[in-house]
This record gives structure tokens, sequence and C-alpha cells, in this order.
């Protein structure tokens, strides 16, 4: 059913499944007769609302902290403040495309700073690649299920959405997956978020935080297996690229700590562009070299970050790591190793090989485990995304406390 609501003055119309328990999406504070300009929040929930359906706001009692979802786009986290309307808005979003109205036949890139998709990528067991396909970009082609599907909302409130899809898919070896997917996405307060970073937040910063709790379900009659190929829950955070951005990701140091670490996904990463250094990997994201780097559950921490210097923005990741964990492999090859993959990774967007770009965008990114299930059985996995901005000397120090790294030494390189 759809319902129309009159918010402060403005009409704003969302295609919604109302549960049984009467809950409706929670109501923009879009302002009346409001100009914002591009790159603030109160931008992005304007072009939203025009351009799309199905959208859902949650926000905290101040109206400050923010974020803006979409069941159109699979559930997913759009963007975010941490200033209300008038902040900086911290997802990238694809203008372009979404008021197009188009639907891209390999990709549709919309945007977002956490959707929901599936791994692995690539190799025999992909869900992007049809057998005997290629594994080049021009037989990629992202299945629907996590591209252009709309999900449907379960429940809502000012603090939580909670949405739910049944499908079936088919890896590169020809398994049919039966699957039930659900995605729940939670604003947090200033008490869970200072709990997450382990000290409080001064009162120079701005912040805004959410946790999504993912489970994929075998709703059918086989078990997935091994021998025939395993699903994870991936999740994918675009965010606006600057000359001045940097992502940084420690890991634990080992002796032979390189050769869990990934620099080849598209080519080896240019030295200028990936640096180790202090069980730390620096990585240049600025949106004009196609790049990707990734982290082993056997040396990953629980947590990645980035830095945009231009607009002192920090933006960490909590994702849950098992060290000891099947992670499939996503690397657009034939495996040896299928379930010897990636837990973190980082993607930085560029010109393709025939100029063409996605974007540009960049990713930080992170998997689950891969499970055998039987029919009925689920696999679950929550991941934090936490942004803060304001006094750079304040975030200086946070980043010091939380991760043993000064963001002046980041800055230099």
């Amino acid at each position: 059913m759809k319902k129309l609501y009159d918010i402060t003055g403005r009409l704003l119309l969302v295609g919604v499944l109302v549960s049984c328990n009467g809950n409706h999406p929670p109501e923009s504070h879009f302002p009346v007769d409001t100009v914002h300009r591009k790159g603030t929040y109160g931008y992005d929930l304007d072009f939203i609302q025009k351009n799309s359906r199905q959208v859902l706001e949650l926000h905290d009692s101040s109206g400050q902290s923010k974020i803006l979802l979409c069941a159109s786009y699979q559930g997913r986290v759009l963007t975010s403040t941490a200033s209300g309307d008038t902040g900086s808005s911290f997802g990238w979003i694809n203008y372009d495309l979404i008021s197009s109205g188009q639907t891209r036949q390999a990709f549709n890139p919309y945007g977002g700073e956490e959707r929901f998709w599936i791994g692995p990528e690539g190799g025999q067991y992909s869900f992007y690649f049809k057998k005997g396909d290629s594994f080049n970009i021009r037989s990629w082609r992202v299945p629907g299920l996590i591209d252009t599907a709309s999900y449907r909302i379960v429940r809502s409130s000012a603090g939580e959405a909670e949405f739910q899809k049944d499908a079936r898919i088919t890896n590169y070896s020809g398994t049919i997956f039966e699957i039930s997917i659900t995605r729940k996405v939670r604003l947090l307060d200033k008490p869970s978020i200072e709990e997450k970073i382990q000290t409080s937040i001064p009162d120079k910063i701005r912040y805004v935080g959410f946790e999504s709790s993912n489970q994929i379900a075998n709703s059918g009659n086989e078990a997935w297996t091994r021998e025939k190929g395993l699903m994870s829950i991936w999740l994918l955070g675009m965010m606006t690229p600057t000359p001045q951005t940097k992502v940084f990701i420690p890991f634990r140091s080992k002796p032979d700590a390189r050769s869990y670490i990934t620099d080849n996904y598209f080519g080896i990463v240019p030295a200028d562009r990936l640096l180790e250094k202090d069980s730390i990997l620096y990585f240049r994201c600025d949106g004009a070299y196609r790049s990707k780097i990734g982290i082993s559950p056997k040396i990953a921490k629980p947590i990645a970050a980035s830095f945009d210097f231009s607009r002192n923005i920090l933006t960490l990741l909590f994702p849950e790591v098992q060290p000891d964990g099947s992670y499939v492999n996503s690397k657009w090859e034939m495996q040896k190793h299928p379930f010897e993959g990636d837990v973190i990774n980082s993607y930085n967007d560029g010109p393709l090989q025939d100029g063409s770009q996605l974007g540009p965008f960049y990713e930080i990114e992170s998997s689950s485990p891969a499970r055998e299930l039987r029919p009925g059985e689920s696999e679950g996995y929550r991941q934090t995304t936490c942004h803060f901005q304001g006094d750079y000397d304040s975030l200086r120090k946070m980043v010091l406390h939380l991760m043993k790294v000064d963001l002046d030494e980041i800055k230099k390189w």
C-alpha cells in the first residue's frame, strides 16, 4: 500500500508495506522550502525523496545524527550526517544514474555508504559470472538480488529499520541457492559509540554511528556445502573521494604478514598509492586510479578507517573478524584456495580501460565467514560504521588513542 505523509509542510511519497504491528516509517524533519547546497545531507535527502521510493530516515532526538535508508535499494544506508540537514553528507550518491531512471546491464552503482552484497565475486563459486565466462569486466554482472531488487520493510521506527527478501540465485558452478535475507539497521546513541571507540567523544566533535545486523538463511531443501560453493555476507560502503582522502588499516604483526595482504586484484597497486609501515596499511583513495587491497582474517584487526583531510572527516569501520574462519576468495580467476579470502577490503575507483568510470568513489568493505548451512540454518554478520567531524586536534587525539596512528604522519604521505 502507499501512504502520503505531510512532512512539516512538504509532501513525501513513501511506498511502504506496513508491518503487522502497524509501525510506520519514521518521519523526515525536512525544513519548509529550504534549499541546501550540494554536499550536505539536506541536499541528498531532498534528492532521494524526489527520485526514489520506500525512503526511510532514522534520527536522534536532536535531529543532528541522521541516516537515510532505501528499501528500493536493498535496505542500504545511502548516507548519514552528524550535523543535521545542513551538515556534511557522508555517503556517495550517484545523482546522474538515479535521476535518469535507467537500469544498467552489468551494475547499477547507485551509491550508499553501506550496501548488502554476497560473495564470492570471482572464481568457480562466483555469483557475478556465468559458467564458462571469462573473468573480465565485460562478463561481470551483479545479480539483481543485490543490485536492483526492492526489499520488504518489515518494521521501522525513529531508531531502527528491518528489511527482508527471499530469492533464488545460482553460482558459477551451477549450484542453486534458496536464500532468505534479513537486514536490520540501528542508529547508535552517544554512549554506544563511545563504548565502541573506547573513549569519550570531545565536545568539539560531531558524530553519527549505526550498526547493521545481516542474516542469510538456507530456505531450500538442499544443504550448502564447500564442494558446491558457499555464500558470504559482504558489506560495502561507498564514500566520496578527495585528493586528501586516505584509508588506513591496522593489522597484527607477523614475520610473514605481507603474504596475507592482497594488492593485485586489478594489477599491482603502485608503491606511491599503497604503503605498509609499522603494521598499518595506508591506501590513497582519490577516485583517480582503479585499485583494491585486502586483508586476510589471519592478520586483520576488527577495525578500518579513512580520513578526509579536506573536510576533517574521520570514518571508522568495525567489522567482525574470525581469524580461523573460512572466507571466500573473490579474485577474478579460477582458484586453488577458494576459502582463503579477505575479511577487510578497500577499493579506490578510477577509469576503466575504455575510459569510462563507475564513480568516482572509494569503498571500505568487510565480509562474513562462509558456512555450510543445512536447510533452515542461518548465518549472521554485524558491522558498525561511525563518522566524526570537527576539530582536527581532537580527531588526531582520538585516532592516536584508538589505533596508535598519528594523523600528522598520514597527512605527510
